[in-house]
């Protein structure tokens, strides 16, 4: 319980977090946040970290005065990280199989696994793409095309446009509106709007998945 109310609490002041991380480490901000990507999108045991709050909350702050770090230099580093982390994920995926996830786990739920290998069939390649921006799916999905033996310069295609994609896209959007005055004087409404809407695919997939299971026993 208190770990859940120190990841909320680090979500709705993910702002002042970061501004903590830039005064302390400066220049050393883009290899941190190059680990955070790298983690969150390589490995499989880390779905929950809030990378697309944390794009828009950098991207927000760069456009701010006194960061010294430049945009488009973090833009790269973190589009690197993005498809890094992704191919880590796909070639764990191939290595080690379905057999982590586990119906017990807390972290490696089958049910993560299934929901994430029904997306990926229902839309092959381009799921690669679309799970860029849905939390836990996209972990997982690399690690299912890896699992699935989806050939990995296709992967790396897919890889390559939704690295581009998610990165550009969250992080541009902080810097290019987050310093507009509705959004900046509400920012905490704004990163729980992000995360809701982010989360909800991944939400309504778990309740949905519950439901039809308790249909079958039922049955």
């Amino acid at each position: 319980m208190e770990l859940l109310s120190q990841f909320v609490d680090f979500l709705l002041h993910i702002d002042k977090h970061l501004e903590i991380i830039i005064s302390s480490y400066q220049t050393w901000t883009y290899l941190i946040l190059f680990l955070i990507i790298f983690a969150e999108t390589g490995f499989v045991v880390t779905p929950f970290l809030p990378g697309d709050s944390l794009l828009f909350a950098m991207g927000t702050l760069i456009a701010g005065e006194g960061t010294g770090l430049n945009i488009w230099l973090m833009l790269v580093i973190l589009t690197i990280a993005a498809i890094l982390g992704n191919s880590l994920n796909y070639k764990l995926g191939s290595i080690l199989g379905v057999k982590v996830f586990k119906a017990e786990n807390r972290i490696l739920k089958l049910d993560y696994y299934n929901q994430s290998h029904e997306f990926f069939e229902k839309h092959g390649g381009k799921a690669i793409i679309f799970s860029r921006f849905l939390p836990i799916f996209r972990t997982i999905a690399p690690f299912v095309a890896g699992v699935a033996k989806m050939p990995f310069g296709r992967f790396s295609f897919f890889n390559v446009i939704g690295g581009i994609a998610w990165i550009t896209g969250l992080l541009m959007s902080g810097y290019l509106l987050g310093q507009i005055p509705v959004i900046k004087n509400n920012f905490e409404i704004v990163i729980v709007g992000i995360a809701v809407v982010t989360f909800f695919p991944a939400l309504f997939a778990a309740i949905r998945s519950r439901f039809v299971k308790k249909k079958v026993t039922e049955n």
